[in-house]
Parts: C-alpha cells; sequence; structure tokens
C-alpha cells in the first residue's frame, strides 16, 4: 500500500486465525485517524483488546499490515517489535512496579523515552493528572485510582506518538471510576496525542471519543464520529436501554445563582447542570432517548427548561417491542433521539419532515 495513503492516519488490516473452537477470529481492516480519540467499542469477547494489543505488537499470531503515518510497522515481511513502536500502553490494572515508589516508576519511564522530539514534560504530566502528592508513595498505599492516574502519566513520559488505552477503568468501582474520569477528560482535551481506547462502557464512550470503531465477533460493524453513529437509527446501540446522543456546544452564560449554564450549540441552548469548565470552552453532553419527550408546541406551564424546535427526521418502531418507537430528530444538524410509545407517536400524528418540540429536562442532562 502506498505511504501516501497511511498519512495522518493508523492502517489497519489483520487477520487471526480461528481459535481452538473455531468461535473466534479477528478480520479488521480500516483507517483510524491520528486526531483526538478513537473508542473501539464492543461487548466482552468481540476482539477490542485482540486488535489493541496487534497494534502493540504484542499479538504475533496476527497476520497482515500495520502502517503509522510514514511508517510500517508490521507486514508479510517486516514486523516492528513492540518497544521500537512510539506507543505508550495503559493496562486495565495499573502495572506499577511494586518496589517504586510513584516517582521512580515515571523516571522509569523518562530514562526509556524517545528524548528527541519530547512532546510532553515532566511536570506538565504531573500538574495534568495531579499526581504531585502521591510521588513519594508506594502502589500498595494508592487507591486504584491514583495507581492508574500514575500509570497514565507513566505512558506519557515514554513521548509516545500514540497512546493505547485497554479499559483503563474497567478495574475500577463506580466511585473511583467517577473520579478519574475528568483526569482523562483534561487529558483528551489538553494533549494532541492520539487515542486509541478500548470500552465496553457507553458513558465512557460518549465522554471521551470522537470516533467508534464498533467490533462484534472479530468483525467491525459500524465505524465513524461519535456523535454520528450514536444518532442513526439501525445502530447496535440505539436500541440500548440506555441508548443516547452526544451534544457538542459551547459553554456560555452561567446563572450561578441556579446552578446552571447554558450550552449552544447549532443556533439553539439547553441549560444544564454547571460542569467544572470555563466559559467559553466546548463541552460536550450526553441526552438519553428515554429523557425526551416530543410536543407539538412550545409550553411555558412546565418545569422541564429545555424545549427545543426539530424536525421529525425518522420514525422506527423497536424490534423487540411494538409498543416502544425511536424518533430521530434533528436541532439544526444535530441529531437527538426519543424513546416514546407507539400509542404516542399515533396521538400526535408524527411524521417525518414535521417541526416538533423536543422537551428534556436540565436535570436528565449528563456533562
Amino acid at each position: 500500500m502506498p505511504v501516501a495513503e497511511t498519512q495522518s492516519s493508523l492502517y489497519l488490516a489483520l487477520k487471526s486465525f480461528p481459535s481452538a473452537d473455531g468461535q473466534f477470529s479477528l478480520d479488521v481492516k480500516t483507517k483510524i485517524a491520528t486526531q483526538g480519540v478513537t473508542a473501539i467499542f464492543g461487548p466482552s469477547g468481540s476482539g477490542k483488546t485482540s486488535l489493541l494489543r496487534a497494534i502493540a505488537g504484542l499479538d504475533s499470531h496476527l497476520v497482515g499490515d500495520i502502517v503509522f503515518e510514514d511508517q510500517v510497522w508490521q507486514s508479510q515481511t517486516h514486523r516492528l517489535a513492540t518497544h521500537r513502536r512510539p506507543i505508550g500502553y495503559v493496562f486495565q490494572e495499573s502495572s506499577l512496579f511494586d518496589h517504586l515508589n510513584g516517582e521512580q516508576n515515571l523516571r522509569f519511564a523518562l530514562n526509556r523515552a524517545d528524548t528527541s522530539q519530547p512532546q510532553i514534560q515532566y511536570s506538565d504530566v504531573v500538574a495534568l493528572m495531579q499526581i504531585g502528592p502521591l510521588l513519594k508513595r508506594y502502589p500498595h498505599q494508592l487507591s486504584g485510582g491514583e495507581r492508574q492516574r500514575i500509570a497514565i502519566a507513566r505512558a506519557l513520559l515514554i513521548q509516545p506518538k500514540l497512546l493505547l488505552m485497554d479499559e483503563p477503568l474497567s478495574a475500577l468501582d463506580e466511585a473511583l471510576k467517577q473520579e478519574i474520569l475528568p483526569y482523562l477528560e483534561t487529558l483528551c482535551h489538553q494533549t494532541q496525542l492520539p487515542i486509541v481506547y478500548v470500552s465496553h462502557a457507553l458513558d465512557e464512550v460518549i465522554r471521551l471519543a470522537d470516533n467508534m470503531l464498533v467490533l462484534n465477533n472479530g468483525r467491525i460493524t459500524e465505524h465513524g464520529p461519535t456523535q454520528q453513529l450514536l444518532g442513526k437509527l439501525g445502530t447496535t446501540f440505539c436500541h440500548y436501554q440506555d441508548a443516547s446522543v452526544v451534544i457538542q456546544g459551547r459553554l456560555s452564560a452561567e446563572k450561578s445563582e441556579w446552578g446552571l449554564s447554558e450550552l449552544h450549540f447549532d443556533g439553539q441552548s439547553l441549560r444544564v447542570k454547571t460542569p467544572q469548565r470555563k466559559i467559553g470552552e466546548d463541552v460536550k453532553v450526553r441526552v438519553q432517548a428515554k429523557d425526551v419527550s416530543l410536543s407539538l408546541s412550545a409550553h411555558d406551564d412546565t418545569s422541564i427548561l429545555n424545549r427545543l424546535q426539530v424536525k421529525v427526521d425518522q420514525i422506527a418502531q423497536e424490534p423487540n417491542d411494538t409498543s416502544m418507537v425511536t424518533v430521530r430528530l434533528l436541532a439544526g444538524n444535530t441529531p437527538i433521539l426519543a424513546r416514546i410509545t407507539a400509542l404516542s407517536v399515533h396521538h400526535l400524528q408524527l411524521k417525518t419532515g414535521m417541526i416538533v418540540y423536543a422537551q428534556i429536562k436540565s436535570v436528565a442532562v449528563i456533562v
């Protein structure tokens, strides 16, 4: 394959032979943009970790091609060793050296780093992950979230050109997961480092990923921008109980006395609980389909603050529940999903092309 086709991308064309029971093999051919965060998403056993390990060069039984920007990592005649690939790898477990304290774990990475073109400085990493007070402690003296923050910092100090993260929150309980997610968001927003992030948790993907690559039984079922995929009918996840869309906008006026801010997007605005972000910053929020109701007119005599004028784009009956319907709406170019009863669709006489109002509680918008 010509190098020109792989610039600014990670090209993958990989196959593995079926497992001993004949139930699983990996067969993937795609290009992943080397900007932002790409989530490899899918159920357990779909091949997410196998694909990530192949990118890292940790699985030798996969055949095919891997080309990162202008560098061939794997081909029929060539295989670049893992330690020569410019990657950082964050595992499910923190994998810190137990006999080294936090600072020594980081220094280990610095000693192995490619310093020819350093991307991020030690002090910047410590500040980014807020681990200064933890550096003199040993792994057994840290919580799971603290250990994982140091592990992420260590991966960054390798000075990688690509960061691979294999379900870094899966070993944490919900409280620790919510503790570390803001650090990952900051990492994704403040560094220019491309990240491939494996997860089976939709909430993580929505908060972090610009693009999604969906795997099932070792094959790609969907691949594209997160916002577009989540807003489509007929995808893997539009029938999930927590089917959601991502709305990305700019944080504007804050009403501190009410604890609310306004998020502007596509000529519309949402009132949301004030996030820990600055006015003027771009923010992603999650809206679940079950939290969206529809009206033919904008009513002021209601506790629901968000009433968006939208166009009905598609209507689809739920495949496993004839009483429910999912409606795809467009607020400008931004898709919104509403899950309502078939009776409501009949009562409102909903048809594609109609202009209606999407009603969303501010407390239901997940920031």
